[in-house]
């Protein structure tokens, strides 16, 4: 089954959609191995990990294109995709879907932030008006050939232009054809339930951002009944990712050795086992024998 069909039967099963993000194939081949019905590539992530830079706009469609086709080849699971504002204006989101979609992603999220854009909970966001995104959702559905492939349409209005514009610019998304809606970094409770009371016709995606967003961090359970259908975790395996390489190396910098470090590494062989060593030493058995 492609991964585009997956996800739609994902949308329509009753439970919460639980996607952790990956900024490579190794985060995203652990989501995998956890249990995790998808993954969700952050953009954040792969521009801290491929540029070592910020969320703002510096990484160019073919090098989040490159990462997607990575990690849909080395997973079987749904693989979203953050495709920032689709690298321009509803032609150029035209070429991104047709290049996204020949990759195998499942869904692609496209934001109404002006090019170059900024991480959604940081400051100095600022909006294309509600008509052009409108075009860009239907720049996609003109695109795109499997009728599965799936665009999560967010907004960062609340950051900018309030709570109400966020709603009625998401209404107009949902009108264009937008088959999730990202209504960003709602600021409390209540507006999270807002926003499922007002837009509860369309699957609803929510960002969990730990230490430091601007939503308010609740447990799946909490989201799943509030009415959510996909819960996002872009940040929590990079940020874990970065705390364990600064313990290693802070241990190897003022003990000289690693060995103290060793019960919070995998082992040698497990590294290797993660990303399939036994496989393809079977396949050299099979292919490689000489008689």
């Amino acid at each position: 089954m492609n991964g585009a069909k997956s996800f739609r039967q994902l949308l329509k099963s009753p439970e919460l959609i639980i996607a952790p993000g990956a900024y490579d194939c190794i985060s995203a081949r652990l989501i995998e191995a956890a249990g995790f019905p998808a993954v969700y590539i952050t953009g954040a992530g792969v521009a801290s990990s491929r540029l070592g830079r910020p969320d703002i706009g510096l990484t160019t469609m073919t090098e989040i294109l490159d990462t997607a086709r990575n990690i849909v080849n080395a997973t079987n699971i749904p693989v979203i995709c953050d495709a920032d504002t689709g690298y321009g204006n509803p032609i150029n989101l035209i070429r991104t879907t047709e290049e996204f979609e020949q990759a195998g992603v499942a869904a692609i999220q496209v934001e109404d932030q002006v090019t170059p854009k900024r991480c959604g909970h940081t400051e100095g966001k600022q909006l294309i008006s509600k008509a052009e995104m409108v075009k860009k959702i239907e720049a996609f559905q003109y695109a795109k050939r499997n009728d599965d492939f799936s665009i999560i349409a967010r907004t960062d209005a609340i950051a900018v232009n309030g709570f109400d514009d966020a709603i009625d610019r998401a209404r107009a998304y949902a009108e264009a054809g937008a088959d999730v809606l990202f209504v960003e970094a709602p600021r409390t409770v209540e507006e999270m339930k807002q926003v499922v009371d007002l837009l509860h016709n369309t699957p609803l995606l929510i960002n969990i951002v730990d230490g430091g967003g601007a939503t308010p961090v609740l447990s799946t359970k909490e989201l799943e009944s509030m009415g959510f259908k996909i819960a996002i975790y872009p940040a929590s395996p990079w940020m874990a990712a970065i705390k364990g390489i600064q313990q290693v190396l802070e241990e190897l910098r003022i003990n000289g050795t690693t060995v103290g470090f060793s019960e919070r590494m995998v082992s040698f062989q497990e590294m290797f086992e993660i990303v399939g060593l036994s496989h393809y030493k079977s396949l050299e058995k099979r292919f490689m024998a000489v008689d």
